[in-house]
């Protein structure tokens, strides 16, 4: 491990149960909400700490019909007091038992390096937002691949320093996707891609990049042995000869080996007038993420806001008590199919 960099707690828990789960990140995150109430996981989860980390410090994720709850930094003591107290989880219309949990730790699963690694996205990658779409669209298809490289890269720049790192070297990253057509993801109108990519950082298995990283989005695996890597310095351009390409007839788009000044990067700033939420509205804040998009004045943060109600254009016309019992209602059911469909709907 480099001594330059602070170490970088993460950890991967996979729970096994007695049947498949064919249940969205949400609904998960909302069965460990219910069950464990007073665990400092909840704030992680429903979205208190928002202002504070713009880099989700815990995220869920079903992949193989498998539960998986990785967490980075602060994300890792809070799943760590959970793991072994899970013997069920309760869905409303069905139950799993828990009957074992494998756990995952490192400290140096997350830092700059001198070899490019190769990782996997094992879930859609969603790249492109309102913003970035816009812009995409606008490129020929030789420059679009390059464009969503340097996504990829300004994005590692951003998580290094929501973990406390201020990088010296610069990022390298080559993206590999099996299509320039980006797939459309729910009424946001976000673009996802699969494929792969190669960058001198190392990540932590099951990690999310991207946009829609606490719904499962943008989860990607490494390629290579951890017990044989090299941390040591090294001449930046070897970079080059390691970015070998695969002989994969799916490849349709293989950007460039890109060179991201880091110190290019501008820092993220938070939207003006943007406030902590308050605590009758802790839970409904699932429904909005942040994203990381690309300015030509800098990085902007903003809140991914899905559809509001539509409200009566006459404010007078609802009773007052009707009114009330519908903005207060606390007991959110987030299991049923109407929450689902409202919250998460593809």
């Amino acid at each position: 491990m480099s001594s330059k960099y602070p170490n970088v707690k993460t950890i991967a828990v996979r729970v096994f149960t007695d049947k498949p789960v064919r249940k969205t990140p949400y609904q998960v995150k909302g069965v460990l909400m219910n069950q464990f109430p007073d665990e400092e996981i909840v704030p992680m989860l429903d979205g208190s700490y928002r202002q504070q980390f713009l880099y989700p410090r815990v995220q869920v994720k079903v992949l193989n019909e498998q539960i998986y709850i990785v967490g980075i930094n602060e994300g890792v003591d809070p799943i760590k007091s959970i793991a072994k107290k899970m013997d069920f989880m309760d869905f409303g219309n069905i139950t799993f038992q828990v009957l074992d949990s494998e756990i995952e730790e490192h400290s140096d699963r997350f830092q700059p390096v001198s070899k490019l690694i190769r990782y996997r996205f094992v879930t859609p990658w969603v790249a492109l937002n309102q913003t970035t779409g816009h812009r995409y669209r606008s490129l020929n298809n030789a420059d679009r691949v390059n464009y969503l490289n340097r996504l990829l890269g300004q994005n590692i720049v951003f998580m290094a320093r929501e973990m406390g790192m201020e990088l010296e070297e610069n990022i390298f990253t080559k993206v590999t996707l099996s299509s320039l057509f980006p797939r459309p993801v729910d009424e946001n109108n976000w673009g996802s891609f699969d494929g792969e990519f190669r960058a001198n950082f190392v990540l932590p298995n099951y990690l999310g990049i991207g946009n829609g990283i606490t719904r499962g989005y943008g989860t990607l695996f490494g390629l290579f042995n951890p017990d044989v890597f090299s941390f040591n310095e090294a001449d930046l351009k070897a970079l080059e000869s390691e970015a070998v390409k695969d002989d994969d007839e799916s490849i349709v788009a293989e950007s460039d080996l890109q060179e991201i000044n880091v110190e290019n990067v501008p820092r993220p700033k938070k939207v003006p007038g943007q406030h902590s939420p308050k605590p009758k509205r802790s839970k409904k804040v699932l429904s909005e993420e942040f994203h990381i998009e690309e300015m030509d004045g800098g990085y902007e943060t903003q809140p991914i806001k899905k559809a509001k109600p539509k409200r009566s254009k006459k404010r007078a016309s609802p009773p007052p008590k009707q009114r009330t019992k519908d903005s207060s209602s606390s007991d959110v059911n987030y299991n049923s199919e109407k929450y689902h469909k409202k919250q998460h709907s593809l």
